[in-house]
């Protein structure tokens, strides 16, 4: 499945939810079954900055992708990087870098979110784009 089919399936997803406290629920379960990041990965250098809660997120090239893990100890903010990471996880760099979420805005989630947590949202995804860039220059 491409990146914007992977962006589709969540705003059809998000669709079946009447109201936003079921949405919610929904981020919750998806951040619960966010694959566990190494230990090792919870490190300063992998926390995003300007995320009120902790996210840890780590990238690792392989094969001409970069599949992301990541984690969080808020369980809201965990889901919401679960979303991100099923959109740009095993893409290649020039793919997350020409790819906007659009799907944040088709299902509202910046506009549901707090000020702070739409934050976070933004820093997560800037941080995804840098090590897009990162490994495109590496790679190239």
């Amino acid at each position: 499945m491409n990146i914007k089919e992977l962006q589709e399936e969540i705003i059809d997803e998000f669709s079946f939810f009447n109201d936003w406290m079921e949405r919610y629920e929904h981020l919750i379960e998806l951040g619960k079954s966010l694959p566990q990041i190494e230990e090792s990965h919870k490190v300063d250098e992998n926390l995003i900055k300007g995320c009120q809660s902790k996210v840890w997120l780590h990238a690792n090239f392989a094969d001409g992708k970069i599949v992301f893990t990541a984690d969080s100890d808020a369980i809201l903010t965990k889901g919401i990087v679960a979303l991100l990471l099923r959109v740009y996880s095993n893409q290649s760099p020039s793919t997350i870098l020409d790819t906007d979420p659009f799907f944040v805005d088709e299902i509202g989630l910046k506009e549901h979110l707090s000020p702070t947590r739409a934050n976070g949202l933004v820093s997560m995804i800037k941080q995804i784009k840098l090590f897009a860039l990162a490994f495109k220059t590496k790679h190239t």
